[in-house]
């Protein structure tokens, strides 16, 4: 057996991250740049509401009719 097994896919998933983390701090390195030029304001971002904080799910009637009958 070769001696580089797994090493080309954990040097590739270690590539993705490095790249996934230079995305997430550009990304924060220019969220810092524009709330130091006011055009966001100061704090963490406000994304959209979940949709379980907002909808509410009617509660169903629990009657006999809906249970199976037994027999």
């Amino acid at each position: 057996m070769p001696d580089s097994i797994g090493k080309r896919k954990r040097r590739d998933v270690t590539a993705k991250k490095a790249a996934a983390r230079e995305e997430r701090r550009l990304a924060r390195a220019g969220r810092r740049r524009d709330r130091e030029a006011g055009l966001i304001e100061p704090g963490p971002p406000i994304g959209p509401a979940e949709q379980s904080e907002w909808l509410v799910m009617p509660e169903e009637p629990e009657d006999a009719s809906s249970e199976a009958p037994s027999a």
